[in-house]
């Protein structure tokens, strides 16, 4: 039998592991989940903005723009392999989130892209972001800073960010 110490112990450490694995947040009827990056090499230029985000509510929504201090833009993207070519493209619309959909933000699909960094991006930083939508707003963000190689999540293969 352990010790009511060792149970309370362990009960704030389930605590503090399960609020550091949060990483989600609302705007409006949005639910952001794990906004996150890969680290980059130094004198890198570009890197990928990955996230999940849901819709809970009755109304269609739409991301239409994204900015980041630790870059001179951020773009919203899409990549594709179209015969074997790989494409990406800048989404100057935005990105529709249909009422009960989630759209999911990931390496070889949908993606922000961060162009002319201004120092690398570091395994175990946090980078700050902020996402504009359509009727939500503006709601401000927090990149987690994964591995290089990285893949949280559910993600596609192709790695878009390999051709630049």
């Amino acid at each position: 039998m352990h010790s009511p110490r060792f149970a309370a112990a362990l009960a704030a450490g389930v605590l503090v592991v399960g609020a550091a694995g949060a990483h989600d947040y609302k705007a409006g009827d949005l639910q952001i989940d794990h906004p996150w990056s890969r680290a980059t090499v130094p004198g890198a230029k570009v890197a990928g903005g990955f996230l999940q985000i849901e819709n809970h509510g009755v109304a269609p929504d739409r991301l239409i723009g994204v900015s980041v201090p630790f870059a001179d833009k951020a773009e919203i993207h899409e990549s594709s392999v179209e015969n074997g070519v790989a494409r990406m493209r800048p989404l100057e619309n935005g990105v529709e989130i249909r009422p009960n959909e989630t759209v999911e933000f990931a390496p070889g699909g949908k993606h922000l892209m961060f162009v002319g960094l201004g120092a690398p991006l570091v395994k175990g930083q946090k980078v700050k972001g902020e996402l504009t939508f359509e009727k939500a707003g503006k709601v401000e963000i927090e990149f987690a800073v994964e591995a290089a190689g990285a893949t949280p999540g559910k993600t596609p293969a192709v790695d878009d960010h390999a051709h630049h």
